[in-house]
């Protein structure tokens, strides 16, 4: 995708639930729910080598966002025995932070078929390059692919 494809979205890091990361105090998936999934993303084509294994939480509120033509989405994933499968979608996109960018790809469990942590619509979840420095409550931006996404608001 060329530079001009991209559309500018900006937003602010929120605390996530944690559970992503591992670093929830009462989470049921102690290695963290990316570190988990990892495998079976990698043996369905999208290999998140390198990636942070957490979720970068950015709300975009009052805006939503929805995820229209994903470049992948996986159905049924049995990533865990504590509840039935789930399915997931990625959007590649971009973070800017401090004048630099950073790949990253946007992270959608299907809310209908998930059991628990369920994310705010405004809230978009990216699994990215290690930014260093990035704390809560710092601005983004996120270059998107309207193809993919659409955000309202």
């Amino acid at each position: 995708m060329s530079k001009t494809d991209w559309q500018r979205v900006s937003g602010i890091v929120e605390r996530g639930h944690r559970v992503a990361s591992g670093t929830a105090l009462n989470s049921p998936y102690q290695r963290g729910t990316i570190e988990m999934q990892l495998p079976y993303f990698k043996a369905l084509g999208l290999d998140l080598t390198g990636y942070f294994q957490g979720t970068l939480n950015v709300s975009i509120r009052p805006k939503t966002f929805q995820l229209l033509q994903p470049e992948f989405t996986f159905r049924s994933v049995e990533w865990t025995d504590q509840h039935p499968p789930e399915d997931f979608s990625f959007s590649r996109c971009q973070i800017l932070f401090q004048a630099k960018k950073f790949d990253g790809l946007i992270y959608f469990p299907h809310p209908e078929t998930k059991e628990r942590h369920f994310q705010d619509p405004s809230v978009i979840e990216i699994i990215a390059t290690p930014i260093a420095e990035l704390a809560y409550g710092d601005r983004v931006d996120i270059l998107y692919n309207p193809s993919e996404v659409v955000i309202q608001g």
